[in-house]
């Protein structure tokens, strides 16, 4: 069954790519979603198996690498983690799958787009179904690559080639500490296999090692190196500045990317590795400060994007941020929880996003909406439930797992998780705000679109709404059902060894425990973000410009994402073009070929050709230079002669 699960998309992938064009553009779209319709509805029939039947177990696929000491095979770890991860990436990705057919319907490279899209499914489910760490890198460099060739999809547009480029190296830099840390496991502990790495641990656990010549904690140092490549793929603090621009793919691959798979790829890769992480409290700390602060920078960047889909997207990089957090502060079980629900609401805003762009004919601008809700009732019904599951509306998805993060916050009783706690509950409110913004800016208030824009929007078709209602109900029921299993009382009994936690961590018991102020923050703040959009955007519609215009240059730093581009490019692009370009004018040029082929080698042929012009043929010519040399050698003889006497 498992390897039905993961090679289903992997050859969907390949009869839509090498095959597409003889199936057609129809038939693509229908085969791949099939299959990985087939593989979710299969990752749910393993969910129950493992998760209340208790089946783990590892499924050997192949022996892989053998090199010295080092022996790997491609199997699959199965326990609950995996399950989970299974049911997330193969229910969102077949959604994304069916939704697509009906966005994609006039675009004409159909099939390649459906090869990429189960190419990138297939990335993950190696991934998380990895039994080591190499499998895992196997996995974590092909959603990289797949990711590359989704956001530049539409390769004709500069823009889109552009944030392709830059996700791909942004996350080198993060995927090189990654690397660096399996260098090091494999160092310390002789073996990238999990279960060897998890049982010799605690044997590490406040040992010491030479590291860029310093001495340094050996958990501590392999934990951060790891966290790295976790902070370029879910686009954390610092390695963020990809997830924003990786919008200018269609719709259907911000929603696979955002939502459910690549950027909670490093949220996974900690809670798979919790049995480090757990012993190395440096470690956990810098994970929640990380977190905390993504939660918060990306909720202030919201609060002011005018491109639909970048509100969604900043979403997504606020909402990773509280999955960190949760980690950090050792709520693995909390963040996994998050990582759940996070799926469907986000998935749902995205997919409603495009079904917003569809209806307007490609239109992104907030700005030149408005009006909608009558326009497009269905869409605008679903929006709204994606919403208040994203902003924690009581019985809502969102409301168990992200008040349970900020209560965990509160109940971890730290310096860094109290700055967490202070910063995820700001993050809550300017959430409330920024969506309920989105909301009634898109389907409220007075048309801003053209008479003919307005004129010819219209409904999405069956086979995209479909996909929506799905995630609807996930995003209003998945928390209410599972709470129980992830984070209530059958929580130890359902994680089984998936999480690790130490004997001193009590943080599911401890958040039933917290103030009642502290439950009631997110509830309170989500009701100030709504009456606040409320007031700026129905009430007084005035108001927002009046704020911009009287704190400007706050107003600016926010709508500019706090300059990080326009840092990074000085600090690192602008140099790194520079140096390229004197290594290319004076390395290369002045250098290199000076003093190669346009220096030595260039006067050797000059030599040369002139040489070659004393081969003439003639034999008279050489007659004569036989004469020329007898008569310089008896001349020499002569005189050197008469000199000797």
């Amino acid at each position: 069954m498992y390897s039905a699960i993961v090679f289903l998309p992997l050859l969907a992938a390949l009869a839509a790519g090498f095959f597409g064009r003889r199936l057609g553009a129809r038939a693509s779209g229908i085969l791949t979603s099939a299959a990985v319709l087939l593989a979710a509805l299969l990752s749910w029939v393993a969910f129950y198996q493992v998760g209340i039947g208790g089946q783990t177990g590892r499924v050997e696929v192949a022996p892989w690498l053998v090199s010295g000491e080092l022996a790997v095979s491609w199997a699959f770890r199965i326990d609950t983690l995996t399950a989970v991860m299974l049911v997330v990436v193969n229910t969102v990705s077949s959604l994304v799958h069916i939704y697509s057919i009906g966005y994609m319907e006039h675009d004409p490279h159909q099939p390649r787009f459906f090869a990429y899209l189960s190419l990138f499914t297939f990335a993950m489910l190696m991934l998380v179904t990895s039994d080591n760490l190499l499998q895992m890198f196997f996995g974590w460099e092909g959603v990289g690559l797949a990711s590359y060739l989704l956001i530049g999809f539409w390769y004709r547009k500069p823009e889109a080639n552009a944030a392709a480029m830059k996700a791909f190296l942004v996350n080198r830099v993060g995927d090189f500490g990654f690397a660096l840390g399996i260098f090091a496991i494999f160092f310390v502990f002789g073996s990238i296999q999990f279960e060897t790495i998890f049982a010799a641990a605690p044997g590490q656990a406040g040992k010491t090692f030479m590291f860029l010549g310093s001495e340094a904690d050996v958990l501590t140092v392999i934990c951060l190196l790891l966290f790295m490549g976790a902070m370029g793929k879910s686009a954390q603090f610092l390695l963020h500045t990809w997830l924003p621009d990786a919008m200018e793919g269609p719709t259907p691959v911000s929603a696979l990317i955002h939502a459910a798979t690549m950027v909670t790829a490093g949220v996974f890769m900690v809670a798979r590795l919790s049995p480090l992480f757990e012993l190395s409290n440096t470690a956990l700390a810098f994970v929640t400060l990380v977190g905390a602060t993504t939660a918060f920078f990306a909720a202030t960047i919201g609060l002011v994007q005018n491109d639909i889909k970048r509100v969604v997207a900043y979403s997504t990089c606020s909402q990773l941020g509280y999955m960190f957090v949760a980690m950090g502060v050792g709520a693995y079980s909390i963040g996994i929880f998050h990582l759940f629900t996070h799926a469907f609401f986000k998935a749902l805003l995205f997919l409603g996003s495009g079904s917003v762009i569809h209806a307007l004919h490609d239109e992104q601008d907030l700005r030149k909406m408005g009006g909608l809700r009558k326009v497009i009732p269905t869409t605008w019904i679903l929006m709204l439930i994606g919403t208040l599951a994203l902003t924690g509306f009581p019985l809502t998805a969102g409301f168990y797992s992200k008040d349970a993060i900020i209560e965990a916050a509160f109940a971890a009783h730290t310096g860094v998780a109290t700055y967490a706690f202070i910063l995820t509950v700001s993050a809550a409110l300017m959430t409330a705000f920024y969506s309920w913004r989105l909301i009634f800016l898109a389907f409220h208030g007075k048309p801003r679109a053209s008479k003919k824009a307005m004129n010819a929007a219209h409904e999405s078709p069956p086979v995209m709404l479909v996909p929506l209602i799905v995630l609807a109900v996930g995003s209003l029921a998945a928390g209410y059902f599972f709470k129980d299993l992830f984070i209530g009382a059958g929580a130890d009994a359902f994680w089984g060894t998936a999480l690790f936690t130490g004997p001193d961590n009590h943080m599911l018991e401890a958040i039933h425990h917290v103030p009642w102020a502290v439950a009631a923050a997110p509830v309170i703040m989500m009701a100030l973000g709504f009456a606040t959009a409320w007031i700026f955007y129905i009430a007084v519609p005035e108001t927002p410009s009046l704020i911009a215009r009287t704190f400007e240059p706050i107003y600016m730093f926010l709508l500019n994402k706090w300059y990080f581009d326009e840092l990074y490019d000085f600090l690192f692009v602008k140099p790194a073009m520079r140096l390229g370009r004197i290594l290319w004018k004076v390395g290369d040029g002045t250098v290199i070929d000076g003093l190669g082929p346009d220096g030595v080698a260039a006067r050797v042929i000059d030599v040369t050709n002139r040489v070659v012009r004393i081969q003439t043929g003639y034999v008279y010519h050489y007659a004569f230079a036989m004469l020329i040399g007898v008569a310089l050698l008896i001349t020499y003889f002569m005189f050197a002669g008469g000199l000797a006497r």
